[in-house]
């Protein structure tokens, strides 16, 4: 016997009830990082690999299944973070 689940938020309740809990908290923007096109790039053997790497300044490990270019530098998300004031 399947029960069926319930929604998290009844049709009845507002859905806009989580604004007034809301009050006094910081701005979030989520900016878009999304790549703006992906190209599949296949290789016959290593030696390709290697020749593809070099050409584009970048180190392909075996394991590697995507990369950006160019090569993007790594993020600091630590210093990006919520801290308690009190």
């Amino acid at each position: 016997m399947d029960k069926e689940q319930q929604p998290l938020l009844s049709e009845e309740m507002d859905q806009t009830e989580w604004k007034k809990h809301w009050q006094g908290m910081p701005e979030f923007h989520q900016p878009d990082k999304s790549s703006a096109r992906r190209i599949y790039v296949h290789f016959r053997n290593d030696e390709d690999v290697k020749a593809f790497s070099e050409l584009i300044g970048q180190m392909i490990t075996p394991k590697q299944k995507s990369l950006w270019f160019p090569q993007m530098e790594i993020r600091d998300r630590l210093s990006q973070r919520y801290e308690d004031e009190s």
